[in-house]
């Protein structure tokens, strides 16, 4: 990390400090200090259909309970309490696909379409309490099919539509879902990819499911089999049914979905989060950190089917009444301005993307940005991983306009929200994630639990629980424990950071993404972000190769840009750069260039897979591999 960015500061422009919900940045995060009375005040913002009798129950720790005894529903709180107010018929979704196709639901439409999917599913038979998996494209009937789920008590496991048949399969068979909702097909540059086929091939080898419901989104003729009267067509199933169903009266500790992580770790891991903590969580940290207000256009790339687009495309948005854009395509296809052309067509507001996107589209210069209107924009954000600060820089100027305020958020699947991030009223450092948002509890400590001194690297931990906290791993307690286990008392995020003399958080990878050399202890995005600081550097991955005498040497996989080959000279180039940026212990001890780096489908580097095919090990769990 470059000193002179730890030094550098970007203040909040005037404008976005006059309009923001929250004035005073430091001041609220002391508010926050007190976290039960904080959370407590933020609960009153929904509707109860009965009051919790305690904020915070943490006599089992650390399976915490919040809103104890409340009861409520997540969807009349998203979509129902809109409906006899003035956002009645405000544009709840906009649903856009790389062939530019168009759909929009107001909330009142997107009411009476949750409502007759809930009861078509009751008429199936799901229950309170049964899993219905879904996978679907990013398409309005996936937020339709998850806000009828929670509307009936139904939990739902989104299951990425990109993911092959054994992945489906194995999510099917762990959470013994009663229906499988899917499409005939989805797109992705161009291509028709179907997932009607892999659901067929799945669902032979899960008897829990009794029920498959088809969406049909690319008009590809798919096979229904009515003669065993359990498969129909989504517009056939709902047709009939009463736009009116009430709200089952869930408890704040009721499951509302089953999602798995993507597995850039290994084995994929059920995370089970509850109704009535995540639904605070998530609509206040997005009304915090974006500031969202009822003339904002909210667009955020992720997928539904990770945990950015349930919390922040589905649920966040839909709880604080705005309009979120739901876009179904590659970020580079038809060209590389396919997001640009998306914000000046809708006068998008507040945008949200991660780093490895940015970096992507990097690539191919200024041009495209710079061809479309983009002065509609007042907040960005990035999310998935650390953003090195020479892509935030990019982003700050080229599509803010340096007007702009970025938004660099840290959270996981675990923690359902943000968790560390600057409001919009913070003052800014290019790559730093800031501070511990209001509410929130975090450090940087040893393994010992010992806060490290500024500028030392150690553990990010949360010292104390908070509303959309996951409240198990699926089926796998144990697995749970050992992240408040590991260092006893505290939640342990299995990533790396330190603080700088200002306090501000800079994360820095995972814990298991640090290379040991010759004694010295350094985390793989910081290599990364002094190689992507070299000009002729798009991407970057590295990794710990053994070593005899050092324990590890760092191997370096490299996309240049501009048609550039990795030649003796560029490589002393760099190598030298990379010295100079982070002191002696970086020494690149290979390189080697790519066309492309091993990703998750929510965009991750998937480095254990470059160590694995490095190291002539097994390559694990390869499901949520993007190709």
């Amino acid at each position: 990390m470059k000193e002179n960015f730890e030094d550098m500061i970007i203040e909040p422009p005037e404008e976005i400090v006059k309009r923001a919900h929250v004035k005073d940045w430091e001041k609220e995060i002391e508010k926050g200090k007190d976290i039960e009375e904080y959370w407590k005040k933020k609960a009153k913002d929904f509707k109860w259909f009965k009051k919790w009798d305690m904020v915070l129950d943490d006599s089992n720790k650390p399976f915490y309970k919040w809103f104890v005894n409340g009861k409520t529903n997540i969807t009349y709180n998203a979509v129902d309490r809109w409906i006899k107010t003035g956002k009645r018929n405000k544009v709840a979704i906009i649903y856009t696909s790389e062939k530019e196709k168009e759909r929009k639901l107001t909330y009142y439409e997107l009411y009476t379409e949750v409502n007759k999917m809930a009861n078509a599913l009751k008429r199936l038979g799901v229950k309170k309490g049964d899993v219905v998996c879904l996978y679907l494209p990013m398409c309005p009937e996936l937020v339709i099919s998850m806000l009828a789920c929670a509307k009936i008590g139904a939990i739902h496991t989104v299951v990425f539509s990109g993911l092959s048949v054994g992945a489906l399969e194995e999510r099917i068979r762990e959470t013994n879902a009663k229906v499988v909702i899917t499409a005939d097909a989805t797109f992705r540059r161009g291509r028709i990819i179907k997932l009607k086929d892999n659901v067929d091939e799945a669902v032979a080898k899960c008897p829990s499911v009794e029920t498959i419901v088809v969406v049909n989104h690319a008009n590809v003729p798919v096979k229904i089999s009515e003669l065993t009267g359990r498969e129909f067509f989504y517009d056939k199933l709902i047709e009939g049914e009463d736009s009116e169903c009430p709200p089952e009266k869930m408890d704040a500790e009721d499951p509302l979905f089953i999602l798995y992580t993507s597995g850039s770790t290994g084995k994929p891991k059920g995370v089970l989060h509850t109704v009535g903590g995540y639904m605070v969580g998530v609509s206040s940290t997005l009304k915090m950190v974006f500031d969202i207000h009822d003339d904002d256009l909210y667009f955020c790339t992720a997928d539904i089917g990770w945990i950015t687009g349930h919390s922040y495309i589905v649920y966040g948005p839909l709880l604080l009444g705005t309009t979120t854009i739901i876009y179904e395509g590659a970020p580079d296809y038809p060209d590389p301005a396919i997001w640009w052309r998306i914000i000046e067509k809708y006068g998008v507001t507040k945008f949200y993307t991660a780093p490895t996107a940015l970096r992507h589209l990097r690539r191919f210069g200024d041009r495209h940005p710079k061809k479309y209107n983009l002065s509609t924009l007042k907040i960005l954000g990035t999310v998935g991983e650390p953003i090195d600060p020479e892509t935030w820089l990019w982003y700050y100027k080229v599509i803010g306009n340096e007007r702009c305020p970025i938004m660099d958020t840290w959270w996981q699947t675990e923690t359902g929200m943000h968790m560390i991030s600057p409001l919009p009223t913070a003052p800014l450092k290019p790559g730093s994630v800031t501070k511990p948002l209001p509410g929130i509890d975090a450090d940087i400590v040893n393994k010992n639990g010992d806060p490290v001194k500024p500028g030392e690297k150690g553990y990010v931990v949360i010292k104390k629980p908070w509303p959309a906290m996951m409240r198990t791993i699926y089926k796998d307690e144990k697995r749970y424990r050992e992240y408040w286990e590991t260092i006893p008392g505290y939640y342990l995020a299995t990533d790396v950071g330190k603080k700088d003399k200002d306090s501000y958080f800079w994360i820095l990878g995972r814990s298991d993404d640090v290379i040991n050399i010759s004694g010295h202890r350094i985390g793989t995005a910081e290599v990364e972000s002094a190689l992507i600081s070299h000009p002729d550097v798009a991407e970057a991955a590295v990794i710990g190769k053994p070593d005899p005498i050092k324990g590890n040497v760092i191997k370096a996989f490299l996309v240049l840009k501009n048609g550039k080959k990795l030649d003796v000279n560029l490589m002393e180039k760099i190598k030298e750069h990379v010295k100079h940026e982070i002191g002696p212990i970086a020494v690149i001890g290979e390189m080697e260039q790519v066309d492309k780096l091993p990703k998750t489908r929510s965009g991750k580097v998937m480095r254990r897979i470059l160590r694995a095919k490095e190291l002539g090990e097994e390559l694990g769990d390869t499901s949520t591999l993007e190709d």
